[in-house]
């Protein structure tokens, strides 16, 4: 199920869309990914648990959540991640029949294989000097996973420290388990020099009795490491591309898939943007929306190569295109091509049971 289709940090004019934000579901357990602003309220709305699962007092929430997942860390992907575990102490996470915690999977920190941290470059005309900006948290500016959910615990340690003695909540750290995906060494990764190696292996990260998922790294420069996650099921298989440029790795992953939910964005917005005459500034820019992104003709010319069944389009940039912006897609892509919406339920294999 799609929870948010919009990409990107603003919110969108004269669109419903919420944040990107996606739901693997199979039979009673679901599989999150990716936390865009606004998705936890729409999770609420999808009613992704059987009714027969229902808590008392009418919650549709978090108690059927097995595992997390993030792309990448860029604002628009994380925005309701904490949401997940502040609120989810009244949205369910008390009501779990299960013991095991919840799993989370995303990005490390920006190193090299020897562990020393790499700043990510800036974007910037040819020649010129580096502006000078400060760097926040020098001791760890390029955090990951678990450095952002550790940072978190701290930033909101006053409300959490409340709610566990006022309301008797349990302490959030013994119901999540969160982990950063580590990268296999030898492979030739490097933030800068090759974020996304060619001919990469995927990276097995999961697997319970539902599902088994895996993870290539893509190329989303410079916010460095950018996964794309592959579920595969009894059911069938879906890939998500995280947020990249076309990608070989990608279309190693996804192929065979049933579904491949894929981002875009819409080039016609870009050159609104950036109206002539375009400063050297505003150029690189320019290149960077268009080269660590993918536009629609080339989303689907990645589908037909991964010979997926369907094709998905999220995390749509700008969230308020017109529809038909998108379906340039269908000229390189002979399957299925579905302009995603939030709340579309899109299932594979076997007809899922009414609700």
């Amino acid at each position: 199920m799609l929870l948010g289709t919009a990409g990107g940090p603003p919110w969108w004019p004269d669109t419903t869309r919420a944040g990107i934000g996606s739901a693997v579901t199979v039979e009673d357990d679901v599989y999150v990914v990716d936390f865009g602003d606004g998705s936890g309220k729409r999770f609420k709305e999808a009613a992704l648990v059987p009714r027969d699962l229902q808590t008392p007092g009418g919650l549709w929430g978090e108690e059927t959540i097995r595992a997390m997942f993030l792309t990448h860390l860029h604002s628009d992907h994380v925005g309701d991640y904490f949401n997940y575990f502040m609120l989810g102490w009244y949205n369910g996470l008390t009501s779990r029949k299960t013991k095991d915690k919840i799993q989370v999977f995303g990005p490390g920190r920006r190193v090299d294989d020897a562990g020393n941290m790499v700043m990510e470059p800036i974007f910037q005309p040819p020649g010129q000097p580096a502006p000078d900006i400060p760097v926040i948290n020098p001791e760890n500016p390029v955090p990951g996973t678990v450095d952002m959910t550790n940072y978190l615990y701290q930033a909101f340690a006053l409300d959490l420290n409340d709610r566990m003695r006022d309301n008797f909540k349990p302490d959030l750290r013994s119901l999540f388990d969160v982990h950063d995906i580590a990268i296999p060494k030898g492979i030739g990764y490097h933030p800068n020099d090759n974020p996304s190696p060619a001919g990469m292996a995927p990276i097995p990260i999961y697997q319970d009795d539902k599902v088994k998922v895996g993870a290539t790294l893509v190329n989303h420069f410079p916010i460095v490491p950018t996964f794309g996650f592959r579920f595969d099921t009894a059911d069938g298989a879906v890939t998500f591309s995280g947020d990249t440029a076309p990608n070989d790795n990608l279309v190693a992953l996804a192929t065979g898939s049933d579904i491949l939910v894929h981002e875009v964005i819409d080039p016609a917005w870009v050159d609104v943007l950036f109206p002539p005459p375009v400063s050297p500034a505003e150029e690189a820019l320019k290149n960077h929306l268009v080269t660590a992104h993918t536009l629609p003709e080339d989303v689907g010319r990645v589908a037909q190569r991964a010979g997926v069944k369907t094709l998905v389009l999220s995390h749509l940039v700008p969230g308020n295109a017109p529809a038909d912006h998108w379906l340039a897609a269908g000229k390189t892509f002979s399957g299925k091509l579905v302009v995603g919406n939030d709340l579309m339920q899109l299932p594979v294999g076997a007809t899922p049971r009414p609700r």
